[in-house]
């Protein structure tokens, strides 16, 4: 009896063992399987797989172009484009500007390789957009938009374009949003110097020459902007911008109808206070204290500004309560209203601060 106890107990022992290997040894490998390198290489391949950007491209890869722009004949300059819309007849590209301004022809190259003379609807050289028509046979894919205000500081973002030119047409880049709402200074192209200010999106993907007029994507592939390689400095690396998809938008329909946008004047020739040079040649002297501001150097004939108090060598600091550091200030804040709206210039005369209502007119 007290052997058949023992043999009990001795086979409740080796049951519990084996029980408790077979848990311990279940811990064991899980902890392997977590940190060897084979499940390592397992689980970064899951990783990569989830934040491939690959699907979000087949979103807008036929959507995009390149454009060319030729001048008697001869290429002058490449960019990229993309179709933003199409109706029964036509589908319509949005690029740049300046990749096609010297331009008496224009022709854009599909992703299927189509080589096709467009049309230019309409271009306006302070927005930096033009649009093109294209016969709608000639269309894949329509880009999808979206609004660059719904995407945050560090998120994913890439662009697609042919930097360089055709030969790397189709390439893909990406990065973070860097920055939104920066005010960056430009000349246009009837301009010798930074005239001109626009609010952009910054980004640190990279944007080559080729590159300008195509879109700037979420990871969605909807495009919240249209990247500029003229906003770009060469000095600098790793930072682009790109033209609020929103803004584009808000002026397309005057450029399909081929309308000159009719930006509001005040009807003056305008110096910047630090160009001590151009200020000398018109026999202007304002106080050497005042480093910010423009000088007023002529008054136009019949012009809003002839109807107001403004006179040659007034130095204009504000309009509308807005501080004005230079010409290029002074135009994005003026371009914020519309020909026939009423600002409030302020103004320094003599080293008195004064103030003008203005009713803008029309740009001839």
């Amino acid at each position: 009896m007290n052997k058949k106890k023992q043999l009990d107990k001795n086979l409740i022992k080796e049951v519990s063992l084996v029980a408790f290997s077979f848990v311990f040894g279940g811990i064991v490998m899980l902890i392997l399987m977590r940190f060897t390198p084979l499940i390592d290489v397992i689980t970064k391949t899951s990783i990569y797989e989830k934040n491939s950007l690959a699907s979000s491209v087949e979103k807008i890869y036929d959507a995009v172009v390149v454009v060319e722009s030729f001048e008697k004949s001869s290429l002058e300059d490449t960019g990229t484009g993309f179709i933003y819309k199409k109706d029964a007849k036509y589908g319509y590209i949005l690029t740049n500007e300046h990749v096609i301004s010297k331009s008496d022809e224009v022709k854009v190259i599909t992703s299927k390789d189509e080589e096709v003379t467009v049309k230019v609807l309409g271009k306006d050289e302070y927005l930096d957009l033009a649009v093109l028509r294209i016969e709608k046979k000639y269309v894949s894919l329509v880009a999808k938009t979206s609004s660059s205000k719904e995407v945050n500081l560090g998120d994913t973002i890439f662009t697609v374009g042919s930097p360089l030119g055709t030969d790397y047409r189709g390439s893909v880049t990406s990065g973070v949003l860097s920055g939104k709402d920066r005010l960056v200074s430009l000349s246009v192209d009837s301009s010798d110097e930074n005239d001109w200010r626009m609010r952009v999106l910054q980004v640190d993907a990279s944007v080559n020459p080729g590159n300008s007029g195509g879109p700037l994507l979420n990871v969605e592939g909807e495009v919240i902007g249209i990247c500029s390689l003229k906003l770009v400095d060469n000095n600098i690396e790793g930072m682009s911008f790109a033209i609020p998809i929103e803004y584009a938008l808000s002026h397309v329909d005057y450029l399909e109808k081929g309308k000159k946008i009719e930006w509001p004047v005040l009807g003056i020739d305008m110096i910047n206070v630090t160009d001590t040079a151009k200020l000398l040649r018109s026999n202007i002297s304002i106080d050497k204290n005042i480093k910010e501001g423009v000088a007023v150097e002529k008054i136009k004939e019949k012009s809003a500004a002839a109807k107001s108090n403004l006179k040659k060598g007034d130095i204009i600091t504000q309009i509308n309560g807005i501080k004005i550091k230079d010409i290029a200030y002074l135009k994005y804040e003026l371009y914020r209203y519309k020909a026939g709206d009423t600002i409030e210039v302020t103004f320094t005369r003599n080293g008195k601060e004064k103030s003008t209502k203005v009713v803008l007119s029309k740009n001839s």
